[in-house]
């Protein structure tokens, strides 16, 4: 079964490859045998309640140097993309929110759109934890100063962190008493923002792990993202080492209870983020790590990924 597949991700030629899950997807898409499109940054439209793009035909090489190559720019109706990865980074900003209205119209009118444009507007990856809040640390959300500066003074030892962050931005480690507690809760809600503060979880030392889901299962590995030197981020981004591990019965428990959610809501692709025993963040907008776990247990965690998008396609027909 092959068919025509456009991506949706931020500008191909800045990415790098050695970890990039989009470009796994692509391989792994194009291998099977199917035509890649490459949507031009910014460009779904509507035209008379159609739902288009501005694409071009795509091939890609594991080549560090030379990993893409578009054809012809074009205009298509997306409806003729059986199946569109929407795999944007973060911010969810307005024009994020717009494209997944526009493709939701391209849903409607007969794509297959990974993850469901819906559930990406309503699924903040911080928030979408607290679906499940008996899994999560203690947590508040409030854009109010003294609320936050209580649950501090309740738990002592907090993490705080914007709601629209990524890769370990903007978080601080906080604790009852910090002189620069007023600062930081400036930054965080200084235009009327909403800021989230948990208990820190000293289990961070041992890795926040990246549990991948695909149709609500759980991939059998994770990659624990270890803080190094005196960072508390596990970020990759913020400098974290990344570590493979076989699942825990915890990681199993907590992907048991997420997975059948983020199914029903068509998130066939998703990153749960866990410390220790307790989920901290449901990653729905462009999870990653696909390319190091391959690498260290010789999977092929797209290949998972396309055999589920093609059993969704064969139940809609």
């Amino acid at each position: 079964m092959q068919f025509d597949v456009a991506v949706i991700m931020d500008p191909i030629a800045s990415i790098k490859i050695a970890k990039d899950s989009t470009f796994a997807m692509l391989l792994e898409a194009q291998r099977r045998g199917h035509r890649l499109f490459y949507v031009a940054p910014g460009g779904l439209f509507l035209a008379q309640g159609v739902a288009m793009a501005k694409l071009a035909p795509l091939s890609v090489r594991e080549d560090a140097t030379n990993w893409y190559e578009l054809g012809p720019w074009q205009q298509r109706p997306l409806a003729e993309v059986p199946v569109i990865l929407m795999r944007k980074d973060p911010p969810v900003d307005a024009n994020f929110v717009h494209d997944t209205q526009i493709l939701s119209m391209a849903q409607e009118q007969g794509s297959l759109v990974v993850n469901d444009p819906a559930g990406l507007r309503d699924l903040n990856e911080k928030l979408a934890a607290l679906l499940f809040p008996d899994l999560c640390p203690p947590t508040i959300v409030s854009r109010e100063r003294d609320q936050l500066r209580t649950f501090i003074q309740t738990h002592h030892d907090c993490v705080l962190k914007p709601l629209d962050g990524m890769g370990g931005h903007s978080i601080f480690r906080v604790r009852a008493g910090e002189d620069n507690l007023n600062v930081i809760l400036e930054a965080l809600t200084g235009h009327g923002q909403q800021a989230m503060a948990q208990a820190y979880l000293p289990a961070i030392r041992e890795g926040d792990k990246r549990v991948l889901l695909i149709d609500g299962e759980p991939v059998p590995y994770c990659l624990a993202r270890i803080p190094q030197g005196q960072e508390f981020r596990g970020n990759l981004a913020a400098g974290g080492r990344g570590e493979g591990r076989a699942l825990s019965e915890d990681d199993r428990r907590i992907a048991a209870i997420v997975g059948p959610e983020m199914r029903r809501r068509g998130m066939i692709f998703v990153g749960l983020d866990i410390i220790g025993d307790r989920l901290t963040e449901v990653n729905v907008t462009s999870p990653t790590c696909i390319r190091e776990l391959d690498t260290q247990f010789d999977l092929n965690i797209a290949g998972q990924l396309f055999d589920a998008i093609q059993a969704r396609l064969k139940a809609r027909h």
